[in-house]
């Protein structure tokens, strides 16, 4: 079931970054990198790091254990109670932090882009303002994704994202385009708070179908719910390591020169991609997989270390490519998905830089978050706690070095203190993940790492990479047209590094394989 489940979590989540991808071509298109563009970026992440907080990350890491066991014992009453209690507290607790938000809006922009002072600032808070209230439905949203998962309905879940970033699409081509930059932002940042209530919308006939008559209910009783808000602090703090590492990240960039705002909320949208689509699908299957297990402890342990090794191999088997593809052909990457308008070809390259930074990180952040999800079923929140601080600390102390001090050191460009950043956070969560896999060895027993199987795909995929780079560059006449350019160079890239594989025998390239012949079959055998 997992592996159907991280399929369909897979294939939600692609719907999504696909609007995703296009709601920042559009805004490309007509900002840029320049000065507008940094501010709606900046707005975007100041409710995005609340949704994150308190959604998804703490939400579902405290929730769905709980739910998903009480749904495996069959007591589908006491779930249902569960989870009205849950709605009730998270709507009190949601309504208290976006009025508290409302107020404090110009100490949080004062925060996150300290450096930014008149238009720039006052534009940045009049933003946030009209984003705070869409964030809390976000995290309504999030409830809702935690009672479909649970209920094994994960493609709705993932996938209800598209009508946010359509709302904003629709927003701004009705509304905005021929108007001017900050006219264009405030409409951009209207759609977004439209496309929020939508996404609740869309999710909530399908919860009720599956979870029943749930809504607004007292929390008195209901002993489960003592259970996840006590778990809920602390997967917020280990679970929200990335989004405080983000904030930090975006803080330090308000320093560096214009456009480094923006450039790294571009790359974000670009490396999170593989992240999502393969460590969120797999790591979000395998939670309420996980809490299910029963049995005595030596049992519950044995079957958690094989879906650990299986779901390693199946995430280092996409990851790892995607990591040296952001490094050797990022540039490419970001031109075929930005490169339009007011948005140029150095604009691609300075993304790359940071792609290039993101790319040092991604294999331990992805595989954190599935040593993460093993520890929340195993009702333990206080070791991903214990990490998530670390790292935490690790991307600021870090961060201030690589991007404040380190280019005049080495008497480069500031802007290159952006990679700076997203360098930092790879090696904090590569800590962080060293931290992870030591405590579930002590609680699970040792359970090894693919060493082997992990050199091959490193290696595949830096061949694959440089043949790559080889026709890129023996394209370069068509770096006028990145979208054709990527259309012929990734390919390659691709194409190799499976063909390598599936030779080699790794067993992720022989599934990927196989889906391929029954997907031609099926196409070849149609009238």
């Amino acid at each position: 079931m997992s592996r159907r489940g991280s399929s369909l979590v897979a294939a939600g989540i692609l719907f999504s970054r696909i609007t995703g991808l296009v709601r920042q071509r559009v805004i490309a298109f007509y900002l840029g990198q320049g000065p507008a563009a940094d501010i709606l970026n900046a707005a975007f992440r100041i409710p995005n790091f609340l949704q994150n907080l308190f959604g998804e990350g703490a939400l579902s890491a405290s929730f769905i254990p709980s739910y998903s066991r009480l749904l495996g014992q069959g007591r589908e009453k006491d779930a249902r109670r569960l989870a009205s209690a849950v709605l009730s507290l998270l709507a009190l607790l949601i309504a208290i932090v976006v009025l508290l938000g409302e107020i404090a809006t110009p100490l949080l922009v004062a925060l996150l882009v300290p450096k930014w002072h008149g238009a720039q600032r006052d534009a940045t808070i009049a933003l946030v303002r009209i984003l705070f209230p869409g964030a809390g439905l976000l995290v309504i949203s999030a409830w809702c994704l935690g009672v479909l998962n649970s209920h094994r309905r994960f493609l709705l879940s993932y996938a209800s994202p598209v009508v946010w970033n359509v709302a904003i699409i629709l927003a701004v081509f009705l509304f905005a385009r021929r108007s001017d930059q900050d006219h264009f932002i405030m409409v951009a940042a209207w759609g977004s708070l439209a496309g929020s209530f939508l996404q609740v919308a869309v999710q909530w006939p399908v919860v009720r179908a599956v979870g029943g008559q749930v809504g607004l209910a007292s929390w008195r009783g209901v002993a489960e719910v003592r259970t996840v808000v006590a778990a809920f602090v602390p997967n917020m703090v280990s679970r929200g390591a990335n989004q405080i590492s983000a904030f930090i990240d975006l803080s330090l960039a308000s320093f560096l020169p214009a456009g480094a705002v923006a450039a790294m909320a571009n790359a974000q949208v670009l490396y999170t991609l593989p992240v999502s689509l393969f460590g969120m699908a797999i790591s979000a299957a395998e939670l309420p997989e996980m809490s299910r297990e029963q049995g005595d402890s030596d049992t519950v342990a044995k079957a958690l270390r094989i879906r650990l090794g299986a779901a390693t191999q199946r995430l280092a088997f996409y990851i790892v490519p995607s990591a040296v593809g952001f490094l050797v052909l990022g540039g490419v990457i970001a031109g075929a998905i930005f490169q339009t308008g007011a948005f140029k070809h150095g604009d691609s390259n300075f993304v790359w830089i940071i792609l290039g930074g993101s790319s040092i990180g991604l294999l331990a952040s992805t595989l954190g978050r599935l040593y993460a999800s093993t520890f929340y079923a195993l009702h333990d929140t206080t070791t991903p706690l214990r990490c998530g601080i670390v790292r935490v600390a690790l991307t600021g102390l870090l961060g201030v070095v690589a991007a404040l001090f380190l280019p005049d050191l080495l008497g480069i460009d500031h802007k290159w203190g952006a990679a700076g950043l997203t360098a930092s956070a790879g090696i904090a969560g590569w800590v962080e993940f060293v931290l992870l896999r030591r405590g579930l060895c002590r609680r699970l027993g040792q359970f090894a790492l693919p060493t082997r199987e992990l050199a091959k795909l490193w290696l595949a995929a830096g061949i694959a990479a440089l043949a790559g780079t080889g026709v890129r560059l023996g394209l370069a006449d068509m770096q006028a047209r990145p979208l054709l350019l990527a259309l012929v160079v990734l390919p390659v890239h691709i194409i190799l590094y499976c063909s390598m594989t599936s030779w080699w025998n790794i067993p992720e390239a022989a599934v990927l394989t196989e889906r391929g012949r029954l997907l031609v079959r099926r196409v070849l055998r149609r009238p």
